[in-house]
């Protein structure tokens, strides 16, 4: 079953389906395997919808809403916190395997039998064991600043996250400056931008990140960099590859990894770009997805 949670100001539930954009569109909630996910629906209607599955510590009110809109002009985009995340139930998993198995409980949940499927970071990740699972519900890919199980560096994600959360708290600066942008001048500018789009959304957020599942998530991620070299050739969807050149958290070589490993991928770095690379260049981005997705929709 659905829910719809009417905490916007101004909104009425009729205009559920009615493109609004990210930083306004109402929160809504499915039951599925006994766990009440929290997802927001955005765009026109699509027979695949497009499913994003979001970083480390990251909730559905933490995707750029310019980027979001910028896709769902074309297509339905949803967006959703997982198990023992923002606004969702449940226990945060500490293997992604599980977190990818909640995925595809709330993709059964939502009624979906196939879908196009874009994971960012960590979530990309998740994106790679959903389709391991569940090859058939998955059309096409689309993988931002992630690497394969046992990519290079990977390991080294929980030690940047602790350190740099440190340094935000020594600088009162958003941790996302350090982690998602560049130092030089231009990616200094561009973070700044990003957190104030963030910030648009000024009613109806989900609850703040819990120590809990940021905990759990890093065991998580540990356990990933643990994992022998996956078969990527399992993944015959065709795949769209993107990261900054200069990524911090997944170094960059994960994503030519990726893309070498892959059978049919194509691959996009954006310059002087980080792990944000797509909030960076999210015009571009949003542009390259679109087309991507709707290669072939009309067979």
């Amino acid at each position: 079953m659905v829910y719809i949670q009417s905490d916007i100001k101004g909104l009425k539930s009729s205009m559920v389906d009615v493109f609004t954009g990210c930083a306004c569109a109402e929160t809504r909630f499915v039951e599925a395997g006994e766990i009440r996910f929290a997802y927001r629906e955005i765009g026109v209607e699509s027979d695949v919808p497009l499913i994003m599955c979001n970083h480390l510590a990251g909730t559905i009110d933490d995707w750029d809403p310019e980027l979001v809109d910028q896709i769902a002009q074309h297509r339905k985009v949803i967006i959703f916190d997982n198990a023992g995340v923002g606004g969702s139930a449940g226990v945060t998993p500490e293997e992604v395997w599980t977190m990818a198995c909640d995925a595809i409980k709330f993709v059964d949940g939502l009624g979906h039998t196939q879908i196009d499927l874009l994971g960012f970071s960590l979530g990309g990740a998740v994106a790679q064991d959903i389709v391991f699972e569940r090859p058939a519900m998955i059309r096409r890919l689309v993988l931002a600043g992630t690497g394969p199980g046992g990519g290079i560096g990977i390991e080294r994600i929980p030690a940047q996250a602790y350190r740099n959360q440190l340094r935000s708290l020594l600088t009162f600066t958003d941790i996302r400056t350090f982690l998602f942008f560049t130092r030089t001048e231009n990616g200094k500018r561009e973070a700044g931008k990003f957190l104030r789009r963030l910030a648009a959304r000024k009613e109806g957020r989900v609850k703040a990140f819990a120590i809990r599942a940021f905990l759990a998530q890093l065991k998580a991620i540990s356990a990933y960099a643990r994992r022998s070299e996956p078969d990527l050739s399992r993944i015959t969807q065709p795949v769209l590859v993107a990261n900054g050149e200069d990524d911090i958290m997944v170094p960059s070589i994960n994503s030519a990894h990726l893309f070498l490993g892959l059978p049919d991928a194509r691959l996009v770095l954006y310059k002087d770009a980080g792990h944000g690379g797509l909030f960076q260049y999210r015009s571009e981005f949003a542009s390259e997805v679109v087309s991507f997705l709707s290669a072939d929709l009309a067979e």
